[in-house]
């Protein structure tokens, strides 16, 4: 309670201090700042979900655990958006969505849940060949991939912010790697993986301009549930016991790293270049490390300390770029 009530409080003084009068350039920077929390904490759920991911991955597989925490976001969104819907009707704000809109939800929800659900695939089959570590800075690649095809779609990207992303970078491979690095098949496939993050995370910056952030959010849901839960069936076995020792695992996923979350960028990437977003998105590596060390007893050294921190410092640094995009 005492956490719940301090995180309340942090977030109205967040609203105070980017909302406040100033003048309009100020206003940017502190709405850009805003931006980048929110999206921080988007992290900070994602890499606290790994915790959870872990313990429910010791009864179910991987594609049970995804149509699982994939149906249950499905169906809260819904639920949300319907509640929303009513109070608005009865409020006479509603206004429908026109044709163009909802083609573009349409495109939209396949294009960012099919990303979604073949990057959370390929990190899945790719841990089981390699370790956590391992799998946590190269997945974080992204933070390289986004700017440079962010530049081959013709966005400008300030050459600050690719000093953020190399300090990033070098955060990163403090905080993972450990026993010198070699590339194996299980990284292949983790690089793939980040790949595909990287594509999911330029499709929601595209898509998220101009709909309502949680029905796109829905939508992708929907998307990767159907697709998680037909390689449920055709390459796993169900098992009503193991999947009720991974409910509690698969419900918090579910709530937090899906609706929360994963809402949370689709709103923020309509106000945040996806290379910023990116940026703030290294800090799951981060949390994850940290909720490791609460939860699970996992030490920190540090080494793993000083990465950290030089992933917060390119957060913040990035945060005070200029905030054309960048």
């Amino acid at each position: 309670m005492f956490f719940f009530k301090t995180f309340v409080v942090c977030i109205k003084s967040l609203c105070y201090y980017v909302f406040m009068k100033n003048t309009a350039q100020e206003q940017k920077h502190k709405a850009q700042s805003f931006y980048m929390f929110l999206m921080m904490l988007a992290a900070f759920f994602w890499g606290t979900t790994f915790v959870a991911q872990s313990k429910g991955a010791e009864h179910v597989g991987a594609y049970t655990y995804l149509a699982g925490r994939s149906w249950i976001s499905f169906f809260l969104m819904a639920l949300m958006i319907q509640g929303i819907g009513f109070w608005q009707k009865k409020k006479k704000d509603h206004v429908p969505a026109t044709k163009a809109r909802r083609r573009h939800i349409i495109l939209g929800s396949l294009c960012c849940g099919f990303f979604l659900f073949a990057a959370s695939a390929a990190q899945q089959v790719g841990i089981a060949y390699t370790t956590t570590a391992k799998s946590g800075f190269l997945t974080a690649m992204y933070v390289v991939l986004v700017p440079v095809f962010s530049l081959f779609f013709g966005k400008k990207v300030r050459p600050l912010v690719f000093a953020c992303v190399g300090l990033s970078v070098v955060g990163l491979y403090l905080l993972c790697m450990k026993d010198g690095y070699s590339l194996g098949f299980g990284d292949m496939i983790t690089l793939v993986s980040a790949l595909l993050f990287t594509f999911q995370i330029l499709c929601v910056g595209h898509f998220s301009h101009g709909v309502y952030g949680p029905t796109l959010a829905a939508g992708m849901f929907l998307v990767e549930a159907v697709l998680a839960t037909v390689g449920m069936l055709w390459t796993e076995k169900l098992s009503l016991v193991s999947l009720r020792a991974a409910t509690g695992s698969i419900l918090y996923a579910a709530v937090f790293s899906g609706c929360v979350a994963y809402t949370l960028q689709v709103v923020v990437q309509k106000h945040l270049s996806a290379t910023l977003a990116s940026i703030a998105m290294c800090c799951e590596s981060v949390f994850s490390a940290l909720a490791g060390w609460i939860v699970l007893g996992q030490t920190l050294s540090g080494r793993e300390l000083s990465g950290c921190v030089i992933i917060f410092v390119s957060i913040l640094t990035a945060s005070l770029v200029s905030t054309e995009k960048a």
